[in-house]
């Protein structure tokens, strides 16, 4: 028995091998710059943040301070671009479907390519995602709204803080998904179990008293309808390091732009604890 499960496990990762190797060579060639949300179902994807070697140092601590919207996937060496624990053929200045460009914590490009950017200096921090644990959700059932649409999840700035680290603080960024009370609960079992990709919500119910005034206004990504009956239900979001940089005004820096994930050959219930 012990031989076929294994088996079966090499079969799910040459798969994810050969599906996330697909979905980054549409992305490197340009053929695909939208949000991931959907892409290659059932691989890890990851939040991106790439900062100078200098101040690196400061940012992990950041993230070993704040698991829940940092969680850390894999961290470079200074000037690596390859990040082989994720997957054997990513180029980290290619493969992310658009990319934002930092300087003093202003965003002055968003460029499909940062090949022309790299320096030798430069760490990458790739981060949980929350579309990872939405494959989860659907898995077990619970219906989500921007999926069904086809948009970005809605994300939103709240006023709750982050730990500090160094010159790294701010305020922690949420994504929201509606849902009706009983998936709501169900989604929280279901969460809770993924901590490398943001874990339970942060939060059920009356947006204003984590500091969003404006639900159908969201930060970043797209507003989703809440429909009578339904909770905004509240999670922990990988864009906080974008609004931390902007704390910082961190000379540069460059991340992910929201939505648009690094799409890993790693398999989202190879992070589930059991």
């Amino acid at each position: 028995m012990q031989a076929g499960d294994n088996s079966i496990a090499k079969a799910q990762q040459a798969a994810a091998a050969q599906l996330g190797a697909r979905a980054r060579r549409d992305i490197r060639s340009g053929a695909w710059t939208a949000h991931t949300s959907g892409l290659a179902p059932g691989n890890v994807q990851g939040n991106l943040a790439i900062l100078p070697a200098a101040v690196a140092g400061d940012f992990l601590r950041f993230c070993q301070r704040n698991p829940k919207p940092c969680p850390l996937l894999a961290v470079s060496e200074p000037g690596e671009f390859a990040l082989p624990e994720l997957g054997a053929d990513i180029d980290i200045r290619s493969d992310v479907p658009r990319y934002r460009v930092w300087h003093g914590g202003q965003l002055v490009a968003e460029p499909t390519d940062i090949r022309e950017l790299w320096r030798d200096d430069l760490v990458t921090f790739v981060l949980g995602c929350s579309f990872s644990f939405e494959q989860a959700l659907i898995e077990a059932g619970i219906p989500l709204r921007h999926v069904e649409c086809g948009s970005n999840v809605a994300m939103y700035r709240t006023n709750i803080p982050t730990r500090p680290a160094g010159r790294f603080s701010g305020p922690l960024v949420v994504s929201m998904r509606p849902m009706v009370a009983a998936d709501a609960i169900r989604a929280v079992q279901v969460t809770s179990r993924l901590p490398q990709v943001h874990g339970a919500p942060v939060h059920i119910g009356d947006p204003a008293l984590i500091g969003v005034n404006d639900i159908a206004r969201p930060d970043f990504g797209d507003p989703v309808e809440i429909r009578p009956g339904e909770l905004p239900v509240f999670w922990a979001c990988g864009v906080t390091p974008q609004a931390v940089v902007m704390e910082a005004k961190v000379d540069f820096c460059i991340t992910h732009a929201p939505g648009a994930m690094l799409v890993t050959d790693l398999l989202n219930h190879q992070l589930a604890n059991n």
